[in-house]
């Protein structure tokens, strides 16, 4: 039997600090007209509480997204997290959303394909439920952008925000869900959008630092170009695989990365009326892998979406990589808030969750400590075998041994 993966909760979470680009005038030589004319962004969020991070955000909106379905973090098979400004180079940024949210039996690990990888993440989670590997799949976008943007270039600090969004993708033997995908990378533009250094090719140095090698390096033009032609092609070709036509899709959410390049790809490339396409860029900026899934929920509380609307999702991103997929709604909208008490007892999970990951770290410094022990009550009579000493004699002979 078919199984399909239908998403059946979503979620997202934004910054309380609003960025405004009058504020980004009093930081950089700008202005409101200069920013907002060429990519339409009027404001962004900018998480500046150092506690508010990639997995902090990704944990709140990836269970605003389990609330919506009903689903207890215990039923969740696998976390996909994409992202671009992952919490450490290692662990995965997802590993510690699954601690958070107490997900005792899922799998988690980050994807990184820039701002394509939400849609990458969507297509390998349909794969993991079609296969049967896995059941309920969290795929979450979230980013710290602002905290590897070069704030004193302007023509890259205005562009991005921070935030988080995610989906709970479930199997469902009703036909729809995600219908078709296409990915695509072309790594031979892999220097146009880049964040230097910090891996292996350049690791960190004062001279990478003192540099500013650490920040998003970009050429605005030759990515323009690229996007302008690569967000139309994945759109002809996911509706096609789909077996649909431009005409059926009810609503296009793109990635929000600039306005001109949405109105020259989306809109006059491919005809599409500006009513089908969603656009929230003017409030939040390029949150890169959180864009599509941000938008994604504004679209359902503005009541763009209903049952059984065809959408499409289409991103370009560093790689050069690009991604598109195709999607039968089928979750009913909207969705009624679940009751006090469940509520209650959802909350009081994630608590017990946060006392359960405490109790094993305090238990693996015990166990740590113990080991210790074990390996000298070992190592200590090996070592002072010929000298007939125990471990309370050690210290009496190296007394001994410095007089």
């Amino acid at each position: 039997m078919a199984r399909y993966a239908q998403i059946v909760g979503w979620g997202c979470y934004v910054p309380e600090r609003v960025l405004t680009n009058r504020d980004l005038e009093g930081i950089i030589d700008t202005s409101d007209d200069w920013i907002f004319s060429r990519t339409g962004i009027r404001e962004r969020r900018i998480a500046t509480n150092p506690r508010e991070t990639t997995a902090t955000m990704a944990t709140k909106a990836a269970a605003a997204a389990l609330r919506v379905a009903g689903v207890s973090a215990n039923e969740v098979d696998l976390i996909i997290c994409s992202t671009s400004s992952p919490e450490h180079q290692f662990p995965a940024t997802a590993c510690l959303v699954q601690d958070a949210l107490g997900a005792e039996h899922a799998g988690a690990f980050d994807l990184s394909a820039a701002c394509s990888g939400f849609v990458y993440a969507l297509t390998l989670a349909r794969s993991m439920i079609a296969t049967g590997a896995a059941q309920n799949v969290l795929v979450i976008g979230s980013e710290t952008l602002s905290r590897i943007v070069d704030w004193s270039d302007r023509t890259t600090c205005v562009l991005f925000g921070d935030g988080a969004g995610a989906v709970l993708l479930s199997a469902s033997e009703e036909p729809g869900g995600i219908l078709a995908s296409v990915l695509g990378s072309d790594g031979s533009g892999g220097e146009l959008l880049s964040l230097p250094a910090g891996g292996s090719r350049m690791p960190t140095t004062l001279e990478t630092v003192t540099g500013r090698q650490h920040y998003v390096k970009m050429d605005g033009a030759a990515v323009f170009r690229f996007a302008t032609r690569i967000m139309a092609t994945a759109t002809r070709e996911v509706v096609q695989k789909a077996g649909l036509t431009l005409d059926d899709i009810d609503l296009i959410i793109p990635h929000q990365a600039n306005a001109r390049i949405i109105e020259s790809s989306v809109h006059r490339q491919l005809k599409i009326p500006r009513e089908k396409i969603f656009i929230n860029l003017e409030r939040y900026g390029n949150t890169s892998t959180a864009s599509i899934p941000l938008a994604l929920c504004e679209a359902i509380e503005s009541g763009r979406i209903k049952k059984n609307d065809h959408l499409v999702f289409v991103s370009f991103g560093a790689g050069l990589t690009w991604a598109a997929t195709a999607i039968h709604w089928g979750a009913p909208v909207p969705v009624s808030q679940p009751k006090w008490w469940k509520e209650a007892q959802r909350q009081g999970a994630y608590g017990a969750a946060r006392a359960r990951s405490t109790v094993r770290r305090l238990l693996r410094k015990y166990d740590s400590l113990a080991e210790d022990i074990r390996v000298s009550e070992i190592e200590l009579p090996e070592r002072f075998r010929v000298l007939g000493l125990g471990k309370r004699g050690v210290k009496k002979h190296e007394q001994n041994g410095n007089e």
